[in-house]
């Protein structure tokens, strides 16, 4: 999963403050229109090329898709799990939703899909209105997280006294999925890291309680899947924003069994299904 696709291309994406961002693009392969385009917004520790299955399927089914790692991440620039300032990783997707708009090409729809971190990202992205988009996937948003008592008392003093060290994230890749085969190659993946800042913790905290506040005013067609048995991004966050968000716009499915990575599961046919489900009688 970790290793880029031969129909898959590399390029680089100048950010707004010079720094460079690796973009992974799976066009469409045929000959039109694509269905839209899908940018995936990925989870933290982690890079755009483990998504190449997810990227595949989705170009199947007569989508674009492209990707990108985000700032600290897999071949971008930027130090493994900092922050260098608090909205960084939505000016950035910022910056990556205009390029895609014109990648894609007048008329095509542009779809947000983020997962954990990246679901927050594109998810908080959504509720501030930075640009428009079409349609949003929300995998295992990180909308809260599991702490405990000491980790509380470092997220609210480490940002403060050190905002840009960086600790272990505390990812066991075990918990990532029930799928060995997944784990271990996560384990080996050279792009992969396990750093967190104490900048990033804090943005992490804030911004998903900001997302389940603005729930109430939620107006883009949003899908949200999550997992029942995750032991990453706490399901109660995504409940909650379920249950505040208008249901006109918000489709939220539980996965009662399943661990964090709910497309790299076991059972990952079911969780394929709903979203193409969903796609088609948007697209």
């Amino acid at each position: 999963m970790s290793q880029q696709s031969s129909d898959s291309t590399l390029s680089t994406f100048t950010a707004s403050d010079g720094e460079n961002i690796a973009v992974q693009d799976w066009p469409w392969p045929l000959d039109g229109q694509p269905r839209g385009m899908v940018l995936i917004v990925h989870g933290l520790g982690e890079h755009a090329g483990r998504y190449d299955p997810l990227a595949k399927r989705l170009n199947q089914w007569g989508f674009a898709v492209r990707s990108y790692d985000q700032y600290g991440h897999g071949e971008s620039d930027g130090v493994r799990g900092g922050l260098p300032t608090t909205n960084r990783l939505l000016d950035d997707l910022t910056d990556l939703v205009e390029s895609s708009y014109r990648r894609a090409g007048p008329g095509v729809p542009l779809i947000l899909f983020g997962h954990s971190m990246g679901g927050l990202v594109a998810a908080s992205f959504v509720s501030r209105g930075r640009q428009p988009v079409d349609a949003l996937v929300l995998s295992s948003p990180l909308l809260a997280m599991h702490l405990n008592p000491v980790q509380k008392l470092m997220m609210k003093v480490v940002p403060k006294l050190a905002p840009n060290l960086t600790v272990g994230n505390g990812i066991e890749p075990a918990h990532l999925t029930h799928d060995h085969a997944v784990v271990a190659e996560y384990r080996i993946d050279p792009r992969v890291h396990d750093r967190i800042s104490g900048r990033m913790a804090r943005f992490l905290a804030d911004e998903g309680a900001a997302v389940i506040s603005r729930a109430p005013q939620w107006q883009v067609p949003t899908l949200l899947m999550y997992a029942g048995q995750d032991k990453l991004a706490d399901p109660q966050g995504s409940r909650r924003f379920a249950a505040a968000a208008p249901a006109q716009a918000v489709s939220a499915q539980c996965f009662d069994n399943l661990y964090h990575e709910i497309f790299n599961e076991v059972d990952r046919e079911t969780v394929y299904g709903r979203l193409k489900q969903w796609l088609d009688v948007r697209f």
